[in-house]
Formats: structure tokens, sequence, C-alpha cells
């Protein structure tokens, strides 16, 4: 016999959706927001956070999951885009890079731009874009790429906040997103 599948339904950017649990450790389980796929999600919310953002210049994000989301309010704005990447590559000779470690990354991991990208960056207000912030480390390490381009942080949004990051008064987001005791 299946277990039935947990669920946790929120409207995000007036759309419904159902939202799986998933056990992140013995005590406590968090609900996926995965935005691969989902078009209709992604375009409502880059329109929700362009009208709460500061003026910016430039939008950046971490590989992966900030991509679409990046990609289109990068689209809707008018605006460029930079991607913090995993690993370095081919196309970059001189990439700089930061660590980090995020809630659902089960070991450090570091990102990289490029000294080119950096200097695209440097003097420019930047808008550092996630989907969903947690812990705040990967917009830590955003900050700091940034703050090494000699960028200026316009702002920090995400479409979810995740448990306390709802709290935190250094970002904007469309919803929050509770964490589930077991």
């Amino acid at each position: 016999m299946a277990q039935e599948k947990r669920v946790y339904t929120m409207t995000i950017a007036g759309l419904k959706r159902d939202l799986p649990l998933c056990r992140l450790n013995e005590h406590m389980s968090i609900a996926a927001f995965v935005i691969f796929g989902d078009v209709e999600i992604t375009v409502a919310s880059a329109q929700e956070l362009l009208k709460k953002a500061p003026e910016f210049d430039v939008l950046i994000t971490a590989e992966a999951k900030g991509i679409p989301l990046v990609y289109e309010m990068a689209r809707q704005s008018g605006k460029p885009y930079y991607i913090a990447r995993k690993y370095p590559k081919l196309y970059m000779p001189n990439p700089i890079s930061v660590q980090v470690r995020s809630i659902t990354t089960d070991k450090e991991q570091t990102l990289y731009l490029d000294a080119e990208e950096m200097e695209a960056i440097r003097g420019r207000r930047v808008l550092i874009v996630d989907d969903v912030i947690s812990t705040g480390e990967s917009l830590h390490a955003l900050e700091k790429l940034v703050e090494r381009s000699e960028g200026i942080v316009a702002g920090r949004c995400a479409i979810l906040a995740e448990g306390d990051a709802a709290k935190r008064e250094d970002i904007f987001f469309l919803e929050p997103l509770p964490l589930f005791a077991d």
C-alpha cells in the first residue's frame, strides 16, 4: 500500500501550489518549492518581485534554482543578469570564488564569477535573487561576490522566505514558508 504524499498548499503570486513535504531530519520537514518547469509561477513571481524591487542595474543569482527566476526578471526589466556558477567553466579564464553551505546542500560548495563578470558589476547596483531564502548562506556568498566585484547591493529578494528568514528586514519576498515539526 502506497504511503499518502504529504503536501503544504499555498498561494504564491496569486497561484495555488501544492508543495511536497520532505524530511530534513528526524525532527523537521520542509516544503519543497521547485521552480523548474513551472513557467506560470516563474513569470508571475518575477513580475511581483519587480514591483517590490528598489532601483537596480544588474541582477545576480546562484546556480541553479534561481536561474529561471533571474532570467525572467531580466527579461521583464530589460536589465542584464549574472549567474554565480558552482564550478569554474572553460570560458572563465580568471574565476573568483567564495564558499557557501546551504540548507539543501549536504556539503560546502563554492560559487564562481569570472573576472570579466565582476568588472561588469563594478560600481553598479546589484539585485540579489533567489528562489527560497532559508539560512541565508547562499545570499551571503552572493553578497561577498558582489562586494569583491566592488558592486553595490541594491536589494536581496526571493519568492519564499523559509522559517526564521521571514523575520529578516534586509530581504523582500512574496510569501513566508513555514518549517514543519515532525
